[in-house]
């Protein structure tokens, strides 16, 4: 449960870095709350989660998500740059969330 709960918080940080970026500063309402609902939830479930796990692989892999995704719908929906590389690289931050679940 503390790996779903882990995974499903770290999806909720890309939710909130990106609704920070669409806030401009928090000078628009929605994404303001956006931000602020997914910045609890994600944190709340990344403390459940390090009940169970050790806090240095909840907290890499919670970032792990969190990263690869954001980049992710910054490049498929906002227009950032894709190149083969930054998507080698991202895989690369994949391969290690998945090292650290295989040596927990």
């Amino acid at each position: 449960m503390a790996w779903l709960v882990l995974v499903i918080s770290g999806a909720l940080e890309a939710v909130w870095a990106t609704a920070l970026g669409k806030s401009e500063g928090f000078s628009k309402l929605v994404p303001t709350v956006v931000f602020f609902v997914a910045l609890a939830l994600s944190m709340g479930g990344l403390a459940f989660a390090m009940r169970d796990l050790p806090v240095g692989t909840s907290y890499a892999v919670w970032v792990g998500i969190g990263a690869v995704l954001t980049v992710a719908y910054a490049m498929a929906f906002d227009g950032e740059p894709a190149s083969v590389l930054k998507i080698f690289f991202l895989a690369g931050i994949i391969a290690c969330v998945f090292g650290l679940k295989l040596t927990h």
